[in-house]
């Protein structure tokens, strides 16, 4: 379970790796769950636009899925955090969006496949 969504501005210069594992860690001390089961997704855009076109800040988006059933305060507290870790890794004037998401519990299957 957690699913991390990472997209950001192509060419955006910053330690997406880093940021993912420090997330990783972050995650268990909020949420009752375990760093083995975090899983990122890094999607770099091929371009991206804010407002009219004339800013050149980069974008950063930062979806979290977890389980349904966390309190407004936790989900609200996962997201001041991840935001606060984006500060320290990203460098350059960008606008960031952090959501917590939640996966309804009756309809979100895992598989963990064997590749056969």
């Amino acid at each position: 379970m957690p699913q991390i969504l990472i997209d950001h501005s192509p060419g955006l210069d910053f330690d997406v790796t880093g940021f993912a594992k420090e997330v990783h860690q972050l995650i268990p001390q909020i949420v009752n769950t375990r760093v083995e089961d975090c899983k990122t997704l890094v999607r770099p855009a091929a371009q991206h636009l804010v407002g009219d076109g004339a800013s050149t800040e980069a974008v950063v988006l930062v979806e979290i899925k977890i389980l349904a059933g966390r309190s407004v305060e936790v989900r609200s507290t996962l997201s001041a955090r991840v935001t606060e870790l984006l500060r320290a890794y990203v460098r350059v004037p960008a606008a960031f969006c952090v959501e917590v998401t939640e996966l309804d519990r009756e309809t979100y299957v895992f598989v963990q496949h064997s590749g056969q």
